[in-house]
C-alpha cells in the first residue's frame, strides 16, 4: 500500500514538473526547424553592417547681358548761311555672371548589435541600438534605428544598413578634442552679430 502511495506521488511530481516546464509551441509556429533563427521576435538581437558612402556634387552657372543703345542726330542751317549740326547718344548696359559650386562627401563603416524593439502587423521588425566607445576621455556614440524585412536579414542574423528603412544613423563624438575644435563663446556672439 505504501509502495502504490509512493508511487503515486512521484508520477504525480513527474506530471507535476512537466506541466510547469512544459513548452508552448505556438511559440514556436513561426519558426522553423530547419532553417537559421533570425531576429523576427521582441527582444531578439540582430547584427547590423553599416557600410554608407555618400557623395553629392552640385555645380551652377549662370550668364545675362543685356545692352540698349539711342542715338540721335539733326542738322540745321541757320539764314546766316553757317550750318549747325547737334547729334546725341544714350546707351545703357548691364551685365550679370555667376558661378557657384557644392561638394560633399561621407563615409561610414561599422558593425553594431541591435535589439528588435517591435513587430508590424506585416512581420516587418523596428530595430533600435546604440553603441558607446570611450578612449582617453574622447567618447565616441554610434546609434542606429529603422524598419527592417525578415527577408533583408540574413543567415548569420545580421543586416545591411541600406536594407533599413527609416534609418536613422548617427555617429558623434564628445569630450576635449571635439571641445577644441568648436569655436569659443567669443567667435560664436561676433559671428550672430555679423
Amino acid at each position: 500500500m505504501k509502495t502504490n502511495t509512493l508511487k503515486y506521488l512521484v508520477l504525480c511530481g513527474i506530471a507535476g514538473a512537466s506541466t510547469v516546464f512544459a513548452q508552448d509551441m505556438r511559440n514556436n509556429l513561426n519558426r522553423s526547424l530547419f532553417a537559421d533563427q533570425k531576429a523576427t521576435q521582441v527582444g531578439d538581437a540582430v547584427t547590423v553592417l553599416i557600410l554608407e558612402s555618400t557623395s553629392a556634387v552640385n555645380d551652377a552657372k549662370t550668364e545675362t547681358s543685356r545692352g540698349s543703345d539711342i542715338s540721335l542726330s539733326a542738322n540745321a542751317t541757320l539764314p546766316s548761311g553757317s550750318g549747325k549740326s547737334v547729334s546725341g547718344g544714350v546707351g545703357t548696359g548691364n551685365q550679370f555672371k555667376g558661378e557657384g559650386s557644392t561638394s560633399n562627401r561621407g563615409s561610414v563603416r561599422a558593425k553594431i548589435s541591435a535589439q528588435v524593439d517591435s513587430v508590424l502587423a506585416n512581420g516587418n521588425v523596428i530595430i533600435n541600438g546604440s553603441r558607446s566607445i570611450t578612449i582617453n576621455g574622447e567618447e565616441q556614440i554610434l546609434k542606429i534605428s529603422g524598419i527592417v524585412r525578415p527577408s533583408d536579414i540574413m543567415p548569420d542574423n545580421s543586416v545591411y544598413s541600406f536594407n533599413i528603412a527609416d534609418a536613422k544613423i548617427m555617429l558623434q563624438g564628445e569630450g576635449s578634442l571635439t571641445k577644441v575644435q568648436e569655436p569659443g563663446w567669443l567667435t560664436k556672439i561676433f559671428h550672430w552679430l555679423f
